[in-house]
């Protein structure tokens, strides 16, 4: 064995101490199916044209400018509206009174915390710096997406029973 492990500098490189008498029998290019390398890797990187490192690591990091849409005011619209999602969530079920617009307020609060959500989510796997038409395009599907759901949100309360009579009638069946 130790013979073996002299003769082929592949295997001396390998960390797999555990599997090296079986492979010293095999083909080298048969040793581990899913080996990463730098030659063969299961998930090539994503483009680094975009990704330019400016400066030095002992600059300051640039301050954004604010914007009413981003920062504090985000976060705080952002618990507000989960917050407000908890009593008109029981609120129907509770009282016992079904009321329009107590569903009308509370199908446009699931959209809109639908919509941050997953925009939060594409944001954070989808950088801009690096996939910027990616983040653009899934920008846009999630805009589409949203639009259809309040449609439809809408349609089912005008023309139907509504949210809340239906979560009732399901809830009873």
């Amino acid at each position: 064995m130790a013979s073996i492990v002299r003769q082929s500098p592949f295997l001396r490189q390998t960390c797999l101490s555990a599997f090296r008498s079986p492979l010293a029998t095999r083909n080298v290019s048969q040793v581990v199916a899913f080996h990463a390398s730098a030659k063969k890797q299961i998930l090539p990187p994503l483009p680094l044209e975009t990704e330019v490192i400016h400066g030095s690591t002992n600059d300051a990091a640039p301050i954004p400018k604010p914007h009413p849409s981003e920062g504090s005011y985000h976060w705080t619209f952002e618990r507000l509206v989960s917050a407000g999602l908890i009593p008109l969530t029981f609120a129907p079920f509770i009282g016992g009174s079904l009321n329009p617009v107590m569903d009308a307020v509370l199908c446009s609060l699931i959209v809109v915390h639908s919509h941050i959500g997953f925009q939060a989510c594409i944001i954070d796997y989808f950088p801009g710096r690096r996939v910027p038409k990616t983040l653009t395009f899934l920008n846009w599907l999630l805009r589409g997406f949203t639009l259809t759901t309040a449609v439809g949100l809408y349609e089912f309360e005008t023309n139907d029973v509504g949210i809340t009579e239906a979560i009732k009638r399901v809830w009873k069946a």
